[in-house]
């Protein structure tokens, strides 16, 4: 089995210990490459399982536009599951690119499973409970950012499989209705 991660398999599978490995900054993907390269070719994938690099996806409002950008978590680390040993810790300390473990001393400290699971988390690799919005039909509410920041009006429609709520913002004299992500606005 390749050394990739997938959804499934990280929810699914518990099979090693997370461990930080520190890198050159900006080297995060050529030291997952090498790795998993090293990784097949000298039959550890029995004892190292995956590669992580920790991204999340950043919205930014520029001009009005939506855009979407990755941006690291942890600039210069990869995170590794693998079964550690003498041979695991060389196969991953001796890639080229890789500065060493993150633990006291010489002994590389496993990551704690409830700050796996918050890293997974933030990278949409473990699902998500929805955000509960606490915002109701009729309400007054502010736009935070975007086109329309700063400019009041009243949910007319909340629609949370999208993620969006459905506004009447008042332009110009105008009724306007407005789509906006839930994180654009405020209770007012």
């Amino acid at each position: 089995m390749p050394v990739e991660e997938t959804t499934m398999d990280v929810v699914n599978e518990k099979r090693g210990e997370w461990y930080v490995v520190h890198t050159y900054s900006g080297y995060e993907n050529k030291i997952k490459v090498d790795l998993t390269k090293r990784v097949e070719s000298m039959n550890m994938q029995d004892k190292i399982f995956q590669i992580i690099i920790p991204e999340e996806q950043e919205v930014e409002f520029k001009g009005g536009k939506k855009k979407v950008t990755t941006k690291r978590v942890f600039p210069g680390y990869v995170i590794v599951n693998m079964i550690l040993d003498d041979e695991s810790w060389y196969v991953v300390h001796h890639t080229p690119g890789v500065t060493g473990f993150v633990g006291s001393g010489t002994k590389p400290i496993p990551l704690q499973d409830e700050e796996i699971e918050k890293i997974l988390r933030q990278m949409g690799l473990v699902d998500q409970k929805p955000r509960i919005i606490d915002i109701e039909i009729g309400e007054n509410v502010r736009v935070k950012n975007g086109p329309f920041e700063n400019f009041e009006g009243i949910v007319k429609e909340l629609l949370p499989d999208r993620g969006k709520v459905r506004v009447s913002i008042s332009m110009f004299g105008r009724e306007t209705p407005v789509e906006l992500d839930y994180e654009q606005v405020d209770k007012i």
